[in-house]
């Protein structure tokens, strides 16, 4: 009894005030109380109030000390503050501007804060929380593009990689284009379908400009590009667009993507595009489809002969969609006709004419009266001149004529033509011109 009550002394302050909240401070209350003590007579012992000894042998346990909670002036919007904390992705500032135009409360940036600290730690697991989806076999190509400098001869070349993933047995087909546009998502798509040698029932993209119109981040709703929609509609694929900003769950191909740039490019210098072409469809045969895949644990090329070639839609024997284009096209001031941002020369005579344009097997002819008046090589770059240099005989500049091929300028010297010569009339003598002017030089 004595150690029990001297203990309790000894927690006294010098200031003379004692701080009967610790554990021990209740214990002795509660040692005391069992032994028949009064509450009277241990606050008397303690120190302390009989109230509070009143209320911990009420407790029969020591508990902390909770101060009273007021309510915070975002007490009456808590609803409204957890939905827009939602739908900001946890941005408290532009959760703090909406609230001060939509309903006039003006606080500051720790206050708001404060009213959603206890929403921060499920919006960063839903932001960051992925469910692996995965699809039968035949059921989902996802198609993207990756952007990146590769030295090609003795330059840095910008090239665009095409990669289309199976979801259900991650073979890789992969394409060099020179640019990503529409073009160029088409073309790949139908190479990947000749490549796996049948078609899914449906495409995954992301939300490419080229590909989708609109696509609306709350009712979900996508508006595919009109040739997109009739490019599917040809070959009888259903398009997807993933979620806006959730790249992720095309996460097959993005982190395909990240491994062609690792594995098929990176390190290595090419003499040519022709070159890095040969190279990319040796690692697709010799590298990427035998591989052991981390998430399938065996080579894609297995599981896709065991169980998805027979899955895929065959592709009979249609034609391209991008077989034939026809389009109109006028004459320019430098007898050039312009297709897909480049420009292809016509004979300089039909500057101002309009003339049809027929665009196949990567050739560009251009008719005029039904007749072709020339033929070139379809340019996979941009912004680039396409001249042949007897289309320019006649006219003034014609010896300097401006070449371009894959985005390299150069210019070749042609023999300027022979000045015309002049007429008879001015090769009379010197001595006719004199007797018409009356008189000599």
């Amino acid at each position: 009894m004595e150690d029990v009550i001297e203990h309790s002394r000894r927690s006294e302050r010098t200031e003379g005030r004692q701080a009967m909240q610790t554990p021990e401070d209740v214990q002795t209350m509660l040692k005391l109380a069992s032994l028949g003590w009064g509450a009277k007579r241990i606050s008397r012992e303690l120190g302390c109030s009989r109230n509070t000894v009143r209320s911990y042998l009420r407790q029969g346990a020591w508990q902390p000390y909770q101060s009273p909670r007021r309510p915070g002036r975002l007490a009456a919007h808590q609803d409204w503050l957890a939905d827009r904390f939602r739908q900001h992705r946890g941005n408290c500032d532009v959760v703090r501007q909406q609230l001060q135009r939509e309903h006039g409360i003006t606080v500051s940036l720790r206050t708001v804060e404060r009213a959603v600290a206890h929403l921060r730690r499920e919006v960063l697991a839903q932001t960051a929380a992925t469910v692996r989806f995965e699809t039968p076999p035949g059921q989902q190509l996802q198609i993207d593009f990756g952007t990146l400098r590769v030295p090609v001869g003795e330059e840095q070349t910008k090239i665009h990689l095409f990669v289309a993933t199976l979801g259900y047995s991650r073979r890789t087909y992969v394409a060099m284009f020179l640019h990503e546009r529409h073009s160029a998502w088409l073309q790949g798509l139908e190479d990947a379908f000749r490549h796996f040698g049948g078609m899914t029932r449906e495409v995954l993209i992301d939300n490419a400009r080229a590909l989708v119109a609109e696509h609306d981040a709350q009712t979900r709703e996508v508006a595919f590009n009109d040739r997109f929609h009739a490019f599917c509609r040809y070959w009888g694929v259903t398009p997807r667009a993933c979620a806006p900003y959730r790249a992720r769950t095309k996460g097959k191909d993005e982190r395909g993507v990240g491994y062609v740039k690792r594995n098929a490019i990176a390190g290595h210098r090419f003499a040519s595009l022709e070159e890095l072409e040969a190279h990319l469809a040796r690692w697709m045969r010799e590298v990427a489809d035998v591989r052991i895949h981390g998430t399938t644990a065996e080579p894609p090329i297995d599981r896709f002969e065991r169980d998805e070639r027979s899955a895929l839609t065959p592709l009979a024997s249609k034609a391209p969609f991008l077989q034939v284009r026809e389009l109109s096209r006028r004459v320019h001031t430098d007898a050039c006709i312009e297709l897909d941002t480049n420009r292809y020369s016509v004979p300089w005579k039909l500057i101002g004419e309009t003339v049809t344009v027929v665009v196949a097997e990567r050739q560009v002819r251009v008719l005029y009266a039904a007749e072709e008046v020339a033929s070139h090589a379809q340019n996979p770059g941009r912004r680039t001149h396409v001249i042949e240099r007897s289309h320019l005989v006649g006219i003034v500049g014609a010896h300097l004529v401006g070449v371009s091929w894959l985005g390299r300028k150069r210019t070749e010297e042609a023999p300027p033509p022979a000045p015309p010569a002049p007429p008879a009339e001015l090769l009379r003598p010197l001595a006719e011109y004199e007797a018409a002017l009356g008189g000599g030089w």
